[in-house]
């Protein structure tokens, strides 16, 4: 805990409420937020009861889920501060809260809304999962083609309080229809007489409200955009997306990214939170079907016993002659399925991606051979050969493995991260001893 909240955590223990409310509220958000998360359930709730209206609005905003909730629940007894916080939550802030909620609760807490927000809500809620459309918000300003600027400032003055944004204008048709998408400032700089048709040039990129959201973020990226409109498919605006609900989007597929390639089935945004059952359930299926792959392993040095009875000292190099395999497809799949996750490669470039490959891993593995060979000169110089030939190859093959696997699986429309580490390493290890058992064979004649 940090200074300032060991301090208030005195001041609730004081039970000195006025103080305490006073030196919350010359911390911004943000900060309340944190400190939220430090404390205990029910000083983070009796905190929160504290904050006026604005500012329980826009902590409640910065808390991550599992403390929302408890929010929620602590507020129960409190009908009034409920429901003037989740109606006055952004759109699209108190969508992402909802969709992470069981229908029955979701259920009562709707009913709490007021009428124009409840429609709202269920709008948001009717697009389907990962899709923009639960991403948007429809607080924004637009202004129509045939307005002055004069007209225009006048319409965002009167309509723009309630915008998420204000660096962009919309511009559309009497049908609300998209016509382009304009920044402030060349309404500001423009003469006031001048119409904003002359001002537009009707180009402008858009995101469908069917749209997935993790190919939203890659368009986005390029765009360099604080904000994007967002359209039906029949090109009517029907909100916008703000740079930092897409940077919430990136930030949660690269945490599943990176934990599926951990072979964790699904994401685990704190794992201090996470019950025990969650983080088991998580991991033991692709752990358990692990075990059962490198049976495989197993089986494949058995068949080998007689080459490992003539030559004992096979046996001391067989854990990093396939470690390294593993290492190196391990590598090599982070590399791709980072590329692919950023439009940097794609499926047609596997072909080029595999020539490249080949010499830099050939590289790697002559490298990692010589590494071996010396090693091998002092322990078993009798097998120096077999143990560099088999470096060489184990590193070229789990190389290989871990390039072309997150090409399968994006080919099949299967996550490419599903390509995890311990599946590359198992099969590394499998291929890693055959190649080095079956060399060893033709070198000693066996």
């Amino acid at each position: 805990m940090n200074e300032i909240t060991i301090h208030l955590k005195s001041l609730i223990e004081q039970k000195d409420w006025k103080n305490l409310k006073n030196q919350i509220h010359e911390l911004s958000p943000l900060q309340i937020s944190e400190i939220i998360e430090e404390m205990s359930k029910s000083d983070g709730i009796l905190l929160f009861r504290l904050l006026s209206r604005q500012y329980a609005k826009e902590t409640f905003e910065n808390l991550s889920h599992d403390t929302q909730e408890e929010i929620i629940n602590g507020l129960a007894q409190n009908g009034t501060k409920i429901t003037s916080l989740l109606n006055d939550l952004e759109p699209d802030d108190r969508t992402a809260f909802f969709e992470e909620l069981p229908g029955k609760v979701v259920q009562p807490l709707m009913q709490l809304l007021s009428e124009h927000e409840r429609k709202i809500a269920g709008q948001l809620l009717a697009y389907p999962e990962d899709s923009v459309g639960r991403l948007m918000t429809p607080e924004y300003v637009a202004v129509k083609s045939y307005y002055t600027v004069n007209q225009a400032l006048d319409h965002i003055r009167k309509y723009g309080h309630d915008s998420e944004t204000l660096n962009i204008i919309y511009v559309v048709d009497d049908q609300w229809n998209l016509i382009d998408d304009i920044r402030i400032k060349e309404i500001i700089l423009a003469s006031p007489e001048q119409k904003i048709s002359e001002i537009t040039d009707n180009k402008f990129t858009a995101l469908n409200v069917f749209d997935d959201q993790e190919n939203a973020v890659k368009i986005f990226l390029d765009q360099d955009r604080v904000a994007m409109p967002v359209i039906d498919n029949e090109g009517t605006l029907v909100g916008i997306v703000t740079f930092d609900d897409m940077m919430d989007v990136a930030e949660e597929e690269s945490t599943e990214d990176f934990q599926k390639f951990g072979s964790i089935k699904e994401a685990i945004v704190n794992p201090l939170k996470a019950k025990v059952s969650t983080l088991y359930k998580n991991r033991v299926v692709w752990l358990t079907a692990l075990v059962f792959v490198n049976i495989f392993s197993g089986a494949a040095i058995s068949n080998f016993e007689d080459v490992i009875q003539s030559a004992v000292s096979l046996v001391f190099f067989l854990p990093l002659l396939i470690g390294s395999g593993g290492n190196a497809g391990s590598q090599s799949a982070t590399l791709m399925i980072r590329a692919l996750a950023t439009g940097d490669v794609v499926i047609k470039d596997w072909f080029k991606l595999i020539g490249k490959e080949l010499i830099v891993s050939l590289i790697l593995g002559l490298t990692m051979a010589a590494g071996v060979a010396l090693i091998a000169s002092f322990r078993a110089p009798e097998i120096i050969l077999v143990v560099s030939l088999t470096m060489v190859l184990t590193v070229i093959t789990g190389s290989l493995i871990g390039l072309i696997l997150p090409f399968i699986f994006t080919k099949f429309k299967v996550d490419p991260a599903t390509a995890s580490a311990p599946l590359i390493t198992s099969i590394s290890d499998i291929t890693g001893v055959l190649i080095y058992f079956s060399i060893a064979s033709v070198y000693l004649g066996i």
